[in-house]
């Protein structure tokens, strides 16, 4: 098994909580899901500057598809209690990027994702998402959770003073039971069957032979596509 490491676009996610408690108060609190290695993360957060950390673990947790992981992570919200939750936008290595969507709901919050800046005020959390066409302002009200992507914000560094004491900082285990979740391990998306993926066919072929707008209408046509 390769070293455990904090997710880069966590860290980033991290810093955005960090700017907001220094800027209007709080808590920062570090949630994350995994097995008993992902302390290590957890403590490097906290090292950063987050208040306490919780981590779930359980063995029912383990391979836990993103609808799985999301029913975790909404019971550990509800129970920890928060006005925002943080995000990345996704992973680096499932790259869904639909956990936080999820999340809001199960929650039944608002939800602002994929956003390049984030800023809290009058019960609200605004932000800017990037897109093709150029850029949206959202807003959603508190309590919500918000995605970030990595231009979100540039991590801290953890210094010698942090790093000690975030040794002393307090880090809860949740499990299932805690949670009150199923602790079925193969609870979640489960595939029943598979089979071959059809062998390929020829398309069809259009020849413009001054009626080729004609047959593409009606190609579209027939295939619901119009």
């Amino acid at each position: 098994m390769g070293e455990q490491v904090f997710d880069e676009i966590s860290e980033r996610a991290l810093e955005v909580a960090l700017q907001q408690r220094e800027a209007h108060g709080g808590e920062v609190v570090v949630l994350t899901m995994g097995p008993g290695q992902a302390e290590d993360a957890i403590r490097k957060a906290l090292a950063m500057g987050a208040d306490r950390g919780v981590h779930v673990v359980d063995d029912a947790f383990s391979g836990a598809d993103a609808l799985r992981t999301s029913e975790v992570l909404s019971a550990a919200l509800r129970r920890i209690g928060f006005d925002l939750a943080v995000a990345g936008d996704r992973t680096s290595d499932g790259r869904g990027g639909v956990v936080p969507a999820m999340i809001a709901e199960r929650l039944g919050i608002g939800q602002a994702t994929y956003l390049s800046a984030v800023d809290v005020a009058d019960g609200a959390v605004t932000g800017q998402r990037v897109t093709e066409s150029g850029t949206e302002s959202v807003r959603a009200h508190l309590p919500a959770i918000v995605s970030v992507t990595e231009k979100a914000a540039e991590p801290r560094y953890p210094n010698f003073r942090g790093i000690m004491k975030a040794k002393k900082k307090p880090v809860d285990i949740l499990t299932a039971a805690d949670l009150g979740v199923d602790a079925d391990p193969h609870a979640g998306v489960r595939a029943t069957d598979i089979s071959e993926r059809p062998a390929r066919t020829a398309g069809i072929r259009i020849v413009d032979d001054g009626t080729a707008g004609r047959q593409l209408a009606q190609y579209l046509s027939a295939s619901g596509l119009l």
